[in-house]
């Protein structure tokens, strides 16, 4: 375990986030800063953006900025899914918005370029995974009494929340993390540590689960260690 002053955790200098929710990827959504997701991973299309800028065959993947576009794409090939041409009865990629980068055209074209190497749907892009599911909790400053609320993935570990939540406490990580009065996991996720995802039993319930958002409570360290 690398540790960073008196605090045992992960070197959070080169923390590699492993989930992002679609709330966050939606917040990618212009050309500048343009964020898509599909097939459970998230794909930063920005380089992409700036070096097609201006080019007509960009606008479709612009349209779609921070949206999920799984619907594009065949889940057992990975690739983008294909139909037959009414026009020529080949086999080739479906695109109701109209063709976009690295979709080669419909009929053989003496400008058509093939040497960009692998199309960006190939993964080159991936920051990484979806969240399928997530939550909302709220952490509680003891020291301060400041309260935020976060959404979180269902598989983030608490090492992963504690990076999330960092913009609020940038010494968060000189706290004790604690739920019920037990010290939580920070490998673990919130289920691990015994903080239960209640959503199906409030809905059974026909309750609001809004009305229950778990605590986790932070206890000062005093080593003020920042990350």
């Amino acid at each position: 375990m690398l540790r960073r002053g008196l605090v045992a955790g992960p070197e959070f200098e080169y923390f590699q986030r492993r989930y992002f929710t679609p709330a966050e990827v939606a917040q990618h959504n212009q050309p500048e800063d343009l964020w898509v997701s599909y097939l459970g991973h998230v794909y930063d299309l920005t380089p992409l953006a700036e070096e097609y800028k201006g080019n007509v065959l960009l606008k479709p993947i612009v349209e779609v900025a921070g949206q999920d576009i799984s619907h594009w794409f065949d889940p057992k090939t990975k690739d983008i899914r294909k139909h037959i041409d009414p026009l020529t009865g080949c086999l080739r990629y479906c695109t109701p918005r109209g063709r976009f980068v690295h979709v080669p055209p419909q009929l053989p074209r003496s400008d058509w370029a093939n040497d960009f190497g692998k199309p960006w749907w190939q993964g080159y892009y991936e920051v990484g995974r979806l969240s399928a599911k997530t939550r909302t909790i709220r952490i509680i400053n003891t020291l301060t009494s400041q309260e935020h609320k976060l959404e979180v993935g269902t598989l983030e570990s608490m090492w992963e929340i504690l990076h999330r939540y960092l913009p609020y406490n940038a010494h968060a990580a000189s706290y004790t993390w604690k739920y019920e009065g037990k010290n939580l996991n920070m490998d673990h996720t919130l289920e691990e540590n015994g903080i239960r995802d209640e959503e199906e039993e409030f809905d059974f319930l026909n309750m609001d689960g809004a009305l229950h958002t778990p605590a986790i409570l932070l206890y000062f360290n005093d080593d003020l260690t920042e990350l």
